[in-house]
């Protein structure tokens, strides 16, 4: 079939061909998460090569700043790249993207350290995220209003939690690289170079993911409109629709905090916070990826048959009423089993919320900036939220000394979750996504 064919949300469609075209695009989405989980687990060796500092503490926070300075070129990718995809289509913009992530992976594995390149060496790191950023940007955006427009009628939620489905993949690939290196190497080759290989597997894997970017068809959806906005028409549609883009950007901060709060900061939680071994910490991390891959298309396919709201505003209510004391709970006996059992509820929020909330941030934004839209709301929530969560965290452990204090970050990302919800759907947003998904 040639690429360039439109792909129809129908009932015709065979399950094999939808399969495909799924991990066809949702390809992107691993490498962007693999990276990104490689730089929050690796954080304390990469923070003594190429940020050395008078303390752990400061070393620590100047590489938690770098991993969030990328999450604030979100917005400019979102803006830029989601708009130039609402133009020339999802399968063009999506292989653009992936171009951008990947020349910043390759750009952190291979930048050497600070001893043998000085203030170069950190620079280098942060113009690598800062690419990296800005190509994630679009890259959910376009990847959610894909699946959403390439969904059979009635399944809108559930196909657009593969989108999230397919990051959990790349989570347990890294943290199973972690666990084995930790087998195999000493603690001190994996904080002097191990650390690397990972990240050059990402590098390697690259080219197998042009090769299933290519293949993409358009989606059908995109091919009906006859109109497709120019640059600067999006951005007049943008602002205009600004309302809608605040209230899905505070939609999403519960999901983003959440996950980057279990996934990527959770090694440097378990290692330097609660001093438990490496093993543990990965250990718990590949498990709660699991979870969430479960619980993800489970979320969304609840949500197809009851509704976005329900599920977004049960999950809201029970993360503002639970965090802190279960964090309390652990922070008060850490041990393996307490650690996963606290994260294995906190991800059970992530996926029944991210399962639901994807399908209701696609269906809330105008047609014609669908992809610039998404991208902009998810963008600044992961900016604002999600992206810093590992800095807020140590920031407010620091200054409260309390172990438990990233559980105030998540009830406040989960308050800001159930605003957006009674906001967007009092509106009508809500009757309207119904409609839009139905359809």
């Amino acid at each position: 079939m040639n690429p360039t064919t439109p792909i129809a949300a129908t009932p015709g469609g065979s399950r094999k061909s939808k399969a495909a075209a799924v991990l066809r695009v949702t390809s992107g989405n691993f490498l962007e998460q693999f990276d990104f989980f490689l730089f929050g687990f690796y954080a304390t060796s990469i923070s003594k090569i190429f940020f050395p500092a008078s303390s752990e503490f400061a070393s620590l926070m100047l590489t938690f700043a770098v991993f969030g300075a990328g999450f604030l070129m979100r917005p400019l990718g979102a803006i830029f790249l989601g708009a130039y995809i609402d133009k020339v289509g999802r399968r063009t913009g999506l292989i653009v993207t992936l171009g951008i992530m990947a020349s910043g992976t390759i750009l952190i594995a291979c930048v050497p350290g600070y001893a043998t390149i000085g203030l170069l060496a950190p620079l280098l790191v942060l113009i690598g995220r800062l690419l990296q950023g800005f190509s994630a940007g679009a890259e959910l955006g376009g990847v959610s209003v894909y699946l959403a427009e390439m969904a059979t009628p009635g399944n809108k939620g559930f196909y657009t939690s593969w989108q999230s489905g397919s990051q959990q993949i790349a989570i347990v690939v890294a943290a199973a690289l972690g666990y084995a290196l930790n087998q195999w190497m000493t603690t001190q080759q994996v904080a002097a170079w191990g650390w690397r290989i990972p990240f050059f597997i990402g590098c390697a894997i690259v080219p197998f993911l042009f090769l299933l970017r290519r293949s993409l068809q358009e989606t059908a959806a995109f091919e009906a409109r006859r109109h497709h906005p120019q640059s600067t028409e999006a951005f007049a549609l943008l602002a205009r629709n600004w309302r809608i883009v605040i209230a899905g950007m505070l939609l999403t901060a519960m999901t983003t905090t959440t996950f980057y709060l279990i996934t990527v900061y959770t090694p440097t939680f378990g290692k330097a916070v609660l001093k438990l071994s490496t093993s543990d910490s990965l250990m718990v991390t590949l498990l709660v990826a699991l979870s969430n891959f479960v619980w993800l298309p489970i979320g969304g396919a609840i949500s197809d048959r009851i509704g976005r709201k329900p599920i977004l505003m049960m999950i809201a209510i029970l993360a503002i009423c639970t965090s802190y004391p279960a964090l309390s709970w652990l922070a008060s006996a850490p041990s393996f089993g307490r650690m996963l059992i606290v994260l294995l509820w906190f991800s059970f929020f992530f996926g029944m919320y991210n399962g639901a909330m994807v399908a209701a941030l696609t269906e809330v934004m105008p047609v014609e900036v669908r992809v610039a839209g998404f991208s902009l709301a998810f963008s600044l929530a992961t900016a604002l939220f999600g992206g810093f969560t590992p800095a807020v965290s140590t920031y407010l452990i620091e200054v409260t000394h309390d172990k438990a204090a990233p559980g105030y970050w998540l009830s406040f990302a989960a308050l800001c979750g159930l605003c957006a919800t009674l906001g967007l759907y009092r509106r009508g947003a809500g009757r309207n996504a119904s409609a839009a998904s139905s359809a």
